[in-house]
């Protein structure tokens, strides 16, 4: 994933484009904080696992911003906030479409012998393991709820 940022920023530093240098920069610092962070604590840096945490909560910020800034007339600042989403989520993988998250839900229930709600920290689980950054766990915690529950 490193590699392919810094490749990325070649790229964009190459043409001229400033909407994509500065997003792969902001990628690059956030992961470089990160980094610090977990030396200080003596760890690893961090993994291909963290780095798309970081970036789907930057998209996450980026989506509250774009928001805010369109609810406050603020046309200019709500666009260069999602294009900056656009470029990060090309380095995301595709999510699950409702389809696929039903069907992963139904195999993490089987594998796990799910049988109620109080199982359903052991499906989430085998979803996280799984199927990282591919599924939105606020919207899927429901599916599995409503899947235990029935």
């Amino acid at each position: 994933m490193r590699d392919k940022l810094s490749q990325a920023l070649k790229v964009a530093l190459k043409a001229r484009d400033t909407r994509r240098t500065s997003t792969y920069r902001l990628i690059n610092a956030a992961i470089k904080d990160r980094d610090i962070e977990a030396r200080g604590k003596g760890k690893e840096p961090v993994s291909e696992q963290e780095i798309l945490q970081i970036m789907q909560k930057m998209v996450k910020q980026r989506e509250e911003s774009a928001t805010v800034y369109a609810e406050n007339d603020r046309p200019e600042l709500a666009q260069q906030e999602r294009e900056e989403i656009v470029v990060i989520q090309e380095f995301l993988p595709q999510p699950l479409n409702d389809d696929e998250l039903q069907a992963a839900i139904a195999a993490a229930i089987a594998e796990t012998g799910a049988e109620g709600l109080r199982d359903m920290g052991k499906v989430v689980g085998i979803l996280k393991a799984k199927y990282p950054g591919r599924i939105d766990f606020g919207h899927a915690s429901k599916s599995v709820k409503a899947a235990l529950n029935g």
